[in-house]
């Protein structure tokens, strides 16, 4: 029992030591470090001066076009230029002519906080204001085409007034070779944009062209990335597939380039939003994520697609799709879908157990539309996982119940055998082959249900469903730690506790659950086990107590349901339930000793 148990703590104690590590020791020093970089960035990028106009590098998209300093404010740049309004149930913003620039959306369904009263989210910005943030599609030509759309063209809207879904608009643009572009523009009611350029050859001449795409953005996220998560530059480069390249990973002006694609999509996500591009899939196209310093410093990803050529008289259709907007899940799988994007649900940051997370999510999303609470969600989701798990947790139990039963003649062997332990390994493994009983079957449930625990905590963590959405009392976001905490007596004092003393009600609840349950075995007589049994609970209740409160209540959930679980299977086993004796002996009186 004793050596059961102590494989039941370890197993237990790496599947969260391993989550929880980042976060005390990595994450935690980061936020502030981060935050102060960030600071230092933003008034570096505000002293700037304006840039010039910045030039393609042959064969690849602009690093940037005009680069301006960002001295400006929202309102002003977007006031100094021609636009066109954008109104859908999900987005409102505009585009500039200016490069027919997707550099102003906002989405009306997200809040900065839990308040609804809060601002809403802000994707996109203008290149003028310290938070810039955009998407834009142009060409790169050569002597023979003449002028070509790129940052500064100014493009003429020829129909629509407002995009809506039910509204696209044209623009067009000509220029002095004889080369005519109209593009239309039109988006659906969430977050995808079509851009459909006709290119028609008025001049005498046959004409070379290649199409580009690029998201550029000034900043980083506020937020310190965290290990269980990719924020930065996303895409998949046709055969290469998934590329997931940091920040970082750039700063040192050291482009990275998967290779020569056909098929895929390129962008920047962070843990909620994203903006991609999808080129045209028929094309070949090279990807390209970047980091420039000359003028401003601003990270780029960018696509430039093999050329074109349009005879004289004819016409050529170029297709880009820019998604702009929330990771919601089944919408990005709707777009994977009807567009046939590859791997697009891959935006969403899955993770390594894929196969798990996902399925974790549409089971939580159904019971979610089901009874309208993600929490309720997550207490049927466990049942659900117990009851799949339910024989070899039954294996587990019955292994532990078996192992009581030989207790005895265990410590009887120990006295048999003394400090002998190769004879007391060998008359033990016999007890066990007379017995019937693996030692190891307690621990394998434990082992294979580790997985659904990352998993789990994955769902909670990176899902934008789970943000900002409310359990009931206190708890108004389940992707948030609890935000009581027992050193204000729970908000009945006037003050903040510092955060490493934060220990809400949920992480109590969860500690609680944690030591019955530890309770139901005998106390080990190993000294050092002995107390590893007793602060375990403790640990890690501090310890979860800075995890995402749905996190919390899954785990506090699931324990209750293991004690019920473990008592149930006990009793049929005919093996003593020790929570009780082990409570009263815990709280009982030690005898003084004898003087």
């Amino acid at each position: 029992m004793m050596e059961n148990n102590r494989n039941y703590f370890v197993a237990i104690a790496l599947s969260v030591l391993i989550l929880v590590a980042w976060q005390f020791f990595y994450v935690n020093p980061r936020i502030e470090k981060d935050r102060i970089a960030a600071e230092q960035a933003q008034q570096t990028q505000q002293a700037q001066p304006q840039g010039g106009t910045q030039q393609a590098t042959p064969g690849q998209a602009p690093a940037g076009g005009a680069i301006p300093g960002a001295g400006e404010n929202r309102d002003q740049a977007i006031a100094k230029s021609a636009r066109v309004a954008i109104d859908t149930p999900a987005l409102s913003g505009s585009i500039n002519l200016a490069g027919a620039r997707f550099d102003d959306l906002r989405l009306k369904g997200y809040h900065e906080t839990v308040d609804p009263k809060s601002p809403v989210i802000t994707l996109f910005s203008p290149a003028e204001t310290a938070d810039g943030y955009f998407t834009e599609i142009g060409y790169i030509g050569n002597d023979a085409s003449g002028s070509v759309p790129g940052p500064q063209t100014v493009w003429t809207l020829s129909s629509g007034e407002k995009l809506t879904p039910s509204t696209p608009i044209t623009l067009t643009y000509t220029n002095d070779k004889g080369l005519t572009f109209l593009r239309t523009i039109s988006v659906d009611d969430r977050y995808m944009f079509q851009v459909v350029d006709s290119i028609k050859n008025e001049s005498s001449a046959p004409i070379s062209l290649s199409s580009y795409g690029r998201v550029t953005r000034f900043n980083k996220p506020t937020t310190p990335s965290v290990y269980v998560l990719h924020e930065g530059f996303i895409g998949v480069a046709g055969e290469t597939g998934l590329q997931e390249v940091g920040y970082s990973k750039v700063e040192d002006n050291q482009p990275v380039e998967p290779g020569k694609s056909t098929g895929g999509w390129l962008g920047i996500t962070d843990k909620y939003w994203a903006a991609t591009i999808v080129p045209p899939q028929e094309t070949p196209f090279d990807i390209r994520f970047s980091h420039f310093t000359d003028g401003r410093a601003r990270y780029q990803s960018d696509y430039k697609g093999d050329a074109i050529t349009v005879a004289p008289g004819q016409s050529a259709e170029v297709k880009n799709l820019v998604f702009a907007g929330a990771k919601e899940v089944p919408v990005v799988d709707s777009y994977e879908a009807a567009y046939s994007i590859p791997n697009f649900d891959k935006l969403i940051d899955w993770g390594w157990f894929y196969f798990i997370t996902k399925p974790m999510f549409k089971m939580m999303d159904f019971f979610f539309r089901l009874f309208g609470n993600f929490g309720i969600a997550i207490l049927i989701t466990t049942i659900v996982v117990k009851l799949l798990f339910f024989p070899l947790a039954n294996k587990q139990y019955a292994s532990m119940a078996n192992m009581k039963k030989v207790q005895p003649k265990m410590e009887e062997l120990k006295k048999k055998f003394g400090d002998d332990r190769m004879g007391l390994q060998q008359a033990m493994m016999q007890l066990y082959k007379d017995e019937k009983i693996n030692p190891l079957a307690g621990c394998w449930p434990i082992l294979i249900q580790i997985p659904v625990f990352f998993a789990l905590y994955k769902v909670i963590y990176i899902t934008i469903e789970m943000r900002h959405a409310p359990f009931f009392g206190w708890i108004r976001d389940l992707s948030a730690p609890d935000p009581t905490t027992i050193v204000n007596l729970f908000g009945l004092l006037p003050f903040d506790a510092p955060s490493f003393l934060h220990l809400g009600v949920w992480p109590l609840i969860m500690g609680v659950t944690m030591f019955l349950q530890m309770r139901m075995n005998p106390t080990p007589p190993d000294p050092t086990q002995a107390m590893l049994f007793t602060w375990m609970p403790v640990v890690f209740t501090f310890m979860l107590a800075s995890f995402p409160a749905g996190l919390v209540i899954y785990w506090a959930w699931n324990n209750t349901l293991s004690i019920i679980q473990q008592s149930i299977i006990m009793k049929r086993q005919g093996v003593k339930i020790e929570l009780f004796d082990n409570l009263k002996s815990l709280f009982a009186k030690k005898p003084k000793p004898a003087e």
